[in-house]
C-alpha cells in the first residue's frame, strides 16, 4: 500500500513540475511573441498619439481601433454610446472578461517635442481652434488593449470563455461609462464577469505595475453655489448686503467639513475652484457663483460631504440675516463620477500573479488616488461585478531616478510635456494585460 502511495506521489510531483515548465516556456514565448510584435504597435501607437480626438468626436479613432479588432478576429459593433465600440471573440465555455479602454484626448497643446507629437487642432462651432494631445495616456491605453487583442487571438489554445473588448468614449468628461451602459451594454451583447482595465501612473517608473486593493480612484462630484444678496454702492455698505463677504465666509466655514466633520482616516477634498461677482470695484454685486469640485471614496462619506455643504452654505446665509427667498441655491450635479473599487480577492489573485510573470520587484504598492475614473460604472450595475484597474508605470526609468535623487516632479498627467517611453510602457502593458485575461479565462 505504501509503495502504491509513494509511486502516486511521484507522478503528482513530476505532473505538478511538468505543469510549472510548461506555463513557464508559454509565458517566454508570450514574452518573445510581445517582442517580435511591437514594430507593429509601435507604428500604431505613434499614428494615434499624433491623432487625438476630443470627447465626442472620437470618429476616426474607433474607426481604426474597429479595423484592428476585426483583423484579430473579433466580432466588432460600433457605434455604442456615440463612437464606442464592442468586440468579442467566443472561444468556448467558460467565463467572459470584459477589457475596457478609453480613446479621448485632452484639449493642451503638447510641447514634449517628439517627432511624432500631436499638431492637431479641434475646430469648434463658433470657429475657435483648440490644440489637443493624448496627455492623459489614452493612446498607451488603445495600444495595450489592441496588442492584448491579438495575443489574445493568437492564443487561443490556452483559454476558454469569452473575451469582450469594448472602447469607451468621452471618458475625460465621464460620460462614456454611462452613455454605453445606457445603450444596453450588457444586455444586447453579453454580461462579464470580470471586468479588467489599466492606467498609465507618470509617478511610477516604466517596466513596472501596480495593483491597488479596494479603492483606487475617488467620486468626483460637481457641486455650484448660487450666492444671493442686496446690491449697492461701494461706499455704502450698510445699505446693502454684500454677497462677495457672505461667499468669503462660505469658502472657510466649508474647509471645517474636511477638519471637523470627517474621520481624520477619511480622505476627502472640497475645492472651491471659481468664484466669480461683480463687474466693477463700487458696486455691492447681487449675487456670487461658487463653483467647487468634491473628491471621496465611501458612498457614506460622499452623501455626508455633500450634505454639508448645503447646510453650511444656507446657514451661513441665514446667520448673514438674508430672508429665507435669498438663501443660495445650491446645485450638485446628478451625474457625478463613482469611486474606482478594485475587488480585494481579484486584486490580490492578480498581484500574485503578476509577481510571478514580472518578478516581485516590479510590482509597487501605490495609494488611492483622488482622480476620477468612469470605469467604476461597469462594476456598480447590479449584482455587482468584480472589476479591477490596474496602474502601469510611465516613467523613463533614468528620469525616474533623477526626480528622486534631486527630490523633483515629473511632468504630471494632463501637462502638455507627458510622454512616457512607449517600448516599455506598451510591452509591460500588454504582458500584464494578456496575463490577466488568460488567468482568468484558465482552461479547467
Amino acid at each position: 500500500m505504501s509503495n502504491r502511495i509513494s509511486a502516486l506521489a511521484v507522478k503528482i510531483i513530476l505532473l505538478s513540475l511538468l505543469t510549472v515548465v510548461a506555463e513557464s516556456m508559454a509565458d517566454d514565448a508570450l514574452t518573445n511573441t510581445i517582442h517580435e510584435d511591437y514594430y507593429y504597435m509601435h507604428d500604431l501607437y505613434k499614428y494615434l498619439h499624433s491623432h487625438p480626438e476630443l470627447s465626442l468626436h472620437e470618429q476616426k479613432t474607433a474607426g481604426r481601433l474597429a479595423t484592428e479588432l476585426r483583423e484579430a478576429g473579433l466580432e466588432v459593433t460600433e457605434g455604442i454610446g456615440g463612437y464606442g465600440l464592442v468586440a468579442l471573440m467566443r472561444n468556448g465555455e467558460g467565463p467572459t472578461v470584459m477589457i475596457r479602454t478609453d480613446m479621448d484626448a485632452l484639449p493642451v497643446e503638447e510641447k514634449t517635442g517628439l517627432p511624432y507629437a500631436s499638431t492637431r487642432h479641434h475646430q469648434e462651432n463658433n470657429g475657435r481652434s483648440i490644440p489637443i494631445m493624448h496627455a492623459c495616456g489614452h493612446d498607451i491605453h488603445m495600444s495595450v488593449f489592441i496588442g492584448t487583442a491579438r495575443r489574445m487571438a493568437a492564443m487561443k489554445d490556452r483559454w476558454s470563455g469569452t473575451l469582450m473588448m469594448i472602447a469607451e468614449p468621452a471618458e475625460e468628461k465621464g460620460l462614456g461609462a454611462r452613455l454605453m451602459l445606457e445603450e444596453g451594454l450588457f444586455e444586447r451583447f453579453v454580461r462579464p464577469d470580470y471586468n479588467l482595465a489599466l492606467h498609465v501612473m507618470p509617478e511610477l517608473p516604466s517596466g513596472t505595475v501596480a495593483v491597488p486593493s479596494g479603492y483606487s480612484f475617488a467620486n468626483v462630484d460637481s457641486v455650484d453655489i448660487s450666492v444671493y444678496g442686496h446690491g449697492g454702492h461701494g461706499a455704502y455698505p450698510e445699505s446693502a448686503r454684500d454677497p462677495v463677504v457672505l461667499a468669503a465666509q462660505i469658502v472657510i466655514a466649508l474647509q471645517t467639513i474636511v477638519s471637523r466633520e470627517v474621520s481624520p482616516q477619511e480622505a476627502v477634498v472640497v475645492t472651491v475652484g471659481t468664484i466669480h461677482g461683480g463687474e466693477k470695484r463700487n458696486v455691492i454685486p447681487e449675487h456670487v457663483e461658487l463653483q467647487l469640485t468634491v473628491r471621496s471614496y465611501s458612498d457614506e462619506t460622499r452623501n455626508k460631504v455633500l450634505g454639508a455643504i448645503k447646510r453650511i452654505a444656507i446657514n451661513q446665509a441665514r446667520s448673514y440675516g438674508m430672508p429665507e427667498e435669498k438663501l443660495p441655491q445650491v446645485y450638485i450635479e446628478k451625474q457625478y463620477t463613482p469611486a474606482v473599487y478594485n475587488d480585494p480577492a481579484l486584486s490580490e489573485r492578480l498581484r500574485k500573479h503578476f509577481e510571478e510573470i514580472l518578478g516581485g520587484e516590479r510590482v509597487k504598492s501605490i495609494r488611492p488616488a483622488m482622480a476620477g475614473e468612469d470605469f467604476s460604472r461597469y462594476g456598480r450595475v447590479e449584482p455587482r461585478i468584480p472589476s479591477l484597474m490596474f496602474r502601469l508605470g510611465a516613467a523613463d526609468p533614468a528620469a525616474y531616478e533623477r526626480a528622486k535623487q534631486q527630490n523633483t516632479s515629473l511632468p504630471p498627467l494632463h501637462s502638455p510635456l507627458f510622454a512616457p517611453p512607449p517600448e516599455t510602457t506598451i510591452k509591460t502593458g500588454i504582458k500584464a494585460m494578456t496575463e490577466a485575461a488568460l488567468l482568468l479565462l484558465k482552461k479547467q
